[in-house]
């Protein structure tokens, strides 16, 4: 097994117990916005059907018991022209002392203005690392377009950083995972060339405060594999095994499930729970999505930047959807408790949970 990089590790597993619409929102109160209009959508974009927005308006961000929040706003409409924050203007401040923030960004990596303003978010929450769920370079995953896609606004993040945008870090805050746009061309071999990451960098695992952190590879190209008997699960298996952190995280790009247009990912479904994990992220739809099965929480949080995505029905175990805006998910944990919370490129929180570690019960 690849021993991870150390960052911090303490503490046990996890459980979620709690989910409020409340939490943080005095963090994104009071702020000066300024005018700008929000990116139109590139050609990808799905529009939401009036069935796919009523279900999501129906979902809400909810509380762990499936009980709609009052302010979930209406899903699938046109951002044209929203007032966006100043994100000079910070939404959070840096974690207490003892807390580790990460950053989730998915399905963003197409320079325009729609991933600017997903990178003035990232910036303004003060991350102490950004995680990705994948397609990080647009259209084909090629060596002529990964700097400007992803280096331009997230440069400052990596280590060892060799593009064209400043000096980068100065030690790595930035663990991506591939997605099939990463593979397109030469089999993700500019993805491969860009980072340096642990392990054989297409799967790999990190500690991040209290936090351990397993990169999948998910796509069907992978060497190693994607069933839940591959070389690449059994290693999964092993490592959450062997992991003494608070929490644990697996992150993939192809979702096991999904209310969005690509739906389920069979062949991803592997016993997370059993084997240890306490929360799954996922990407692929352009969408936000939290979801309770097997006694843990899967994310989807694909609203980067690329293009909108409208909802199919509702799949089992799904509790709160979103797809009006492009957005990100910010995990903070310590060694007994971790919040999940999506924010919205205008600065609004859009969901979160709370969870909260075994070794804490």
């Amino acid at each position: 097994m690849t021993s991870p990089a150390q960052v911090k590790r303490t503490g046990r597993g996890a459980l979620v117990v709690l989910s409020s619409f409340a939490l943080a929102a005095a963090s994104v109160a009071a702020c000066d916005t300024r005018r700008r209009a929000a990116p139109s959508a590139v050609s990808e974009r799905r529009p939401a059907s009036p069935s796919a927005r009523d279900n999501a308006a129906s979902a809400g961000s909810t509380d762990g018991e499936g009980t709609p929040s009052p302010a979930e706003p209406t899903s699938g409409s046109d951002s044209y022209n929203r007032p966006t924050p100043n994100f000079a203007n910070d939404k959070l401040g840096p974690a207490q002392v003892g807390r580790v923030r990460l950053v989730v960004i998915g399905d963003y990596g197409s320079a325009g203005p729609a991933e600017q303003q997903t990178a003035e978010l990232v910036h303004s929450l003060h991350p102490d690392f950004v995680l990705t769920t994948g397609d990080n370079n647009y259209p084909l995953g090629g060596a002529d377009t990964i700097d400007q896609n992803i280096g331009q606004y997230f440069g400052d993040f990596i280590f060892p950083y060799q593009g064209t945008y400043g000096s980068g870090a100065r030690h790595n805050q930035f663990y991506p995972v591939l997605g099939n746009h990463d593979w397109y061309t030469n089999d993700a071999a500019a993805y491969l060339a860009y980072f340096t990451l642990p392990g054989n960098e297409r799967y790999y695992d990190v500690v991040l405060g209290d936090v351990h952190f397993f990169a999948l590879d998910s796509d069907e190209r992978e060497p190693d594999g994607v069933s839940a008997t591959s070389v690449q699960a059994l290693w999964l298996k092993r490592a959450l095994a062997a992991s003494k952190s608070a929490f644990k995280i697996v992150a993939m790009h192809h979702p096991p499930y999904s209310s969005g247009p690509h739906g389920n990912t069979n062949y991803m479904q592997w016993p997370y729970a059993e084997w240890g994990a306490d929360l799954v992220l996922g990407g692929h739809d352009h969408c936000y999505e939290r979801l309770n099965i097997d006694g843990i929480t899967y994310l989807v949080s694909g609203l980067g930047g690329a293009s909108l995505y409208s909802f199919d029905a509702p799949v089992t175990g799904s509790v709160a959807r979103y797809n009006e805006q492009y957005g990100v998910t910010v995990l903070e944990a310590n060694n007994e408790e971790m919040r999940s919370m999506f924010f919205d490129i205008d600065g609004k929180l859009v969901d979160t949970a709370t969870y909260r570690s075994r070794g804490a019960r």
